[in-house]
């Protein structure tokens, strides 16, 4: 396993651990056992055993299908739908992925209402062949369904209804629902979202594999890799089992007064990933005034930014480390006779030993201005390493849930905007509410 857990610059002390432990063990018990709260949901468990093989197949066909037909993938979708595949493209692609990848280039829509964003990937797919995957479990979620309604039309004027049909590829419940309804009605060639499955551990179901495999993923790889973190980590014994560990530590940390956790990297290749690992921790623990408070930063650059609070501002955190051990490109600095900049101390190391230096620096630099750092190492950043540290999170993530007495798998208070949103815009069976949201918005504004 390339996954590491290094806990010796956490403030914890023995005893802690030891006391922390009868209550880690029973939530991996719940886990496991299927008992706790929204056990229902529990399909990602054991996912990379037991997931569609055949729906696995067509998906590899469906992504070379839109490679060949298509110049860009627009992918369409909000939340769970989307930040597991742009972080995976990114993860192994790299930031500029779309533009070294020599396959389809995928870009993300109906993730906002912003009406700047949504036209720039119109500009970009101006006079170029594209196809859409729109996600959606029930096709009625605002965001994906104004731009599905939009980039379907462009397909329609350029290919034709029955052109457009084969570029559109629908990932939506398997049995009811608008988008499935309009799928089935029109011939759009779907895959399923898993009724078990919730939005945020979807992205290793037909969710985020599609997308993945366009943009040119081996998404074998990734699925060994989430196998083989499966079953690493069914070890019962707290100890050996790194994410009983990493639950225990968050859930320590919590109790002690630190309320956020800071996911910081030294990859800007990981920047989409801790997008991803946001909406999973905040929105499944986030829930009756409890949990930690989940934010990233992108070292060394955020140092000069947010580095300040963090050294020397409230108390109110700690920070988890993702580190990547080895680059996959070598860069060293040269030697310069001049050495106006002063940098030839520097010369002969490679890039990748800098980062380092900077990451053990601010490491130290920051356990003793009295923020406690772990740190969660990563052997490279590849297809199979993506597998596994998503597997590594959504585990840790249910175990820490359960730890602090909630569901880790719904989300009520995201349905709240929605009531609001509804009611303003006038849709039909919410007008009761918009009167007096109208009033309140007119107080507020007075």
């Amino acid at each position: 396993m390339a996954i590491k857990l290094n806990i010796k610059n956490t403030d914890l002390r023995e005893q802690e651990m030891s006391m922390v432990q009868p209550l880690v063990q029973n939530a991996y018990e719940q886990l496991t056992e299927r008992r706790g709260a929204g056990h229902e949901m529990l399909g990602w468990l054991e996912l990379p055993r037991t997931y569609d093989k055949k729906e696995f197949g067509r998906i590899k066909d469906a992504a070379e299908r839109i490679q060949k037909q298509s110049q860009v993938l627009v992918v369409i979708g909000i939340g769970g739908s989307y930040l597991g595949a742009r972080a995976g493209l990114e993860f192994v692609g790299g930031p500029f992925a779309n533009l070294l990848r020599k396959c389809v280039e995928v870009y993300f829509a109906g993730t906002s209402l912003s009406a700047d964003y949504l036209s720039n990937i119109l500009q970009l797919i101006d006079g170029r062949d594209f196809s859409v995957n729109v996600i959606s479990k029930s096709g009625t979620t605002t965001e994906p369904a104004v731009a599905f309604r939009i980039f379907r039309q462009k397909l329609e004027e350029r290919y034709g209804k029955e052109g457009a049909k084969k570029r559109i590829y629908a990932t939506t419940d398997a049995h009811k629902g608008a988008l499935h309804n309009m799928a089935v009605k029109e011939g759009y060639e779907t895959f399923v979202v898993p009724d078990n499955i919730g939005g945020r551990f979807s992205c290793l179901s037909a969710v985020g594999l599609l997308p993945m495999a366009a943009g040119g993923m081996n998404i074998d790889q990734v699925m060994q890799g989430c196998a083989d973190a499966c079953t690493e980590y069914e070890n019962p014994d707290f100890l050996k089992n790194n994410t009983m560990l990493y639950a225990a530590l968050r859930f320590l940390m919590l109790m002690k007064g630190r309320q956020v956790e800071i996911l910081a990297s030294y990859e800007p290749a990981l920047i989409q990933f801790g997008e991803w690992y946001k909406q999973l921790m905040a929105e499944s623990e986030g829930k009756d005034g409890k949990g930690l408070f989940p934010v990233t930063a992108s070292f060394t650059t955020d140092l000069h930014s947010i580095g300040q609070f963090i050294q020397d501002g409230a108390r109110i955190m700690f920070e988890t480390v993702l580190w990547v051990q080895r680059s996959k490109n070598e860069v060293i600095v040269p030697h310069n006779s001049e050495n106006a900049d002063g940098l030839n101390f520097a010369a002969g190391l490679t890039l990748q030993q800098m980062n380092e230096k900077a990451m053990n620096g601010t490491l130290l630099a920051h356990v003793d201005g009295g923020v406690p750092n772990l740190i969660i190492t990563i052997d490279q950043l590849t297809d199979y390493t993506f597998g596994e540290l998503v597997y590594f999170f959504w585990k840790s993530l249910a175990i820490s849930g359960y730890m602090i007495g909630i569901n880790p798998f719904d989300q009520p208070g995201v349905e709240e905007y929605k009531r609001n949103m509804f009611a303003l815009l006038g849709k039909p069976g919410y007008e009761a509410m918009e009167n007096m949201l109208k009033n309140r918005l007119h107080g507020l504004e007075s």
